[in-house]
């Protein structure tokens, strides 16, 4: 086996230095802990940035991959196969029994290969409907400051952060931002030449900020008065994280389309977006496209994650175990200086520090911990849906520990 700086040094020459990765490599797992190329062991925080929700190594999931890689792995859109409709059948039922007893009603899926397509394929459907019913000018777009939503031209040109988008404009010049919970910004903004109102329920990369229940609902009115459509963003809080199968539901506010990916596959790449048909119906074919999306191994894989979440009752665990955490992160608040305030729910939650976040991140290594910093002040929690109060205890540990250490080092 390769030693940690044959692989770091071979990675440095033959990769684009897109990453600054930290100082481990990582070789199996198991439920939530990880293990290095030392065997030492590591209490899992970060869960792949939300994609292993069931850990690593669920036996179910192991089962599944090489029941199907033996079978069929991939044959294009070109054919039917038996798990693309029936997960598409799943999401939709699953989406359409939300919260207040409102609904997306009918609605249908479109499989890609990962979140920032599932975004980039909600507004060029947006577009379309906006075409149809308001002309080539019903094409602007309005998001918020401070989001997130990807990498590529059209979701960057969604994401209100500078630092993002910096180097590759010129990007969409059709996109309105608005800053999160700005009821009366957000009213200024959005016209009859609106196709979309795009935004994350609640920010992921942002820092785990929150939109407001009024906010939310003031969306969706604008977006009804406007004939627009109202999109959100749930790859990173989406299928389960809140403690509900879509954050939408976690609200009570239904969108028009809703974008999903991270944790739906259990690792493999898959994203998705359900359209509610009043927009699905703009869209024929040719118009949309995928080559990998939808594959018959990823799509068994994810119906398998879904029955696990139901057979399991991992959203129970959510709920439980994410209120503990939170209980136990708003005591750290209470107690430390270096700690300021307490965002999210279930298992998308972040503390916010007086500190840069990165050294304690850097530091928690060592303690065989993996915490996530974001925005340069927040740790960030998005762990395993498996996640026990016991696991939490020593997360907090670690983390208090860290605190006090800062704190006596000032």
């Amino acid at each position: 086996m390769k030693t940690f700086e044959q692989i770091a040094e071979l990675e440095k020459r033959y990769l684009l230095g897109t990453y600054n990765r930290y100082p481990i490599v990582l070789t199996r797992g198991k439920g939530v802990f990880l293990y290095d190329l030392e065997d030492r062991r590591y209490l899992d925080f970060v869960a792949g940035l939300g994609v292993n929700a069931l850990g690593h190594a669920h036996p179910r999931i192991v089962k599944t991959i090489r029941e199907q890689a033996g079978k069929l792995i991939h044959v294009s859109n070109l054919y039917y196969h038996e798990y693309q409709g029936a997960l598409a059948e799943k999401l939709c039922t699953l989406a359409g029994s939300s919260f207040g007893g409102s609904s997306m009603g009918t609605s249908r899926a479109f499989f890609s290969n990962s979140g920032t397509e599932a975004i980039e394929g909600s507004i060029k459907l947006a577009r379309l409907a906006g075409h149809r019913s308001g002309g080539e000018a019903k094409c602007r777009l309005v998001a918020l400051r401070g989001s997130y939503h990807g990498r590529t031209f059209g979701a960057l040109s969604l994401t209100g952060q500078e630092k993002h988008r910096k180097g590759f404009e010129p990007l969409l010049e059709e996109v309105t931002f608005v800053a999160q919970n700005d009821i009366e910004g957000l009213r200024a903004a959005v016209n009859d030449n609106t196709c979309a109102i795009v935004l994350e329920p609640i920010f992921g990369e942002g820092g785990i900020h929150e939109c407001s229940v009024e906010f939310l609902q003031g969306c969706r009115a604008a977006a009804d008065r406007h004939r627009a459509a109202l999109i959100f963003d749930e790859i990173q809080c989406g299928l389960g994280r809140t403690g509900t199968m879509f954050a939408f539901q976690s609200f009570g506010v239904t969108p028009d389309m809703v974008a999903i990916a991270k944790p739906i596959a259990a690792g493999l790449p898959l994203g998705a977006f359900l359209a509610k048909e009043e927009f699905a119906s703009a869209i024929s074919p040719g118009q949309h496209g995928t080559t990998f999306g939808g594959g018959p191994l990823a799509c068994r894989v994810a119906l398998e994650f879904l029955a696990i979440m139901e057979e399991e009752k991992l959203l129970n665990n959510v709920n439980k175990v994410g209120a503990y955490l939170q209980q136990e992160l708003k005591v750290v608040v209470a107690k430390s200086a270096a700690a300021k305030e307490v965002r999210g729910r279930g298992f998308i939650q972040g503390i916010n520090l007086a500190i840069p976040a990165r050294p304690i991140v850097d530091e928690a290594l060592a303690e065989g911990v993996l915490f996530n910093s974001t925005q340069d002040t927040v740790l960030r929690f998005l762990p395993p849906y498996l996640l026990e109060e016991k696991h939490v205890d020593k997360g907090i540990r670690v983390l208090k520990k860290l605190l006090r250490k800062k704190r006596k080092a000032a």
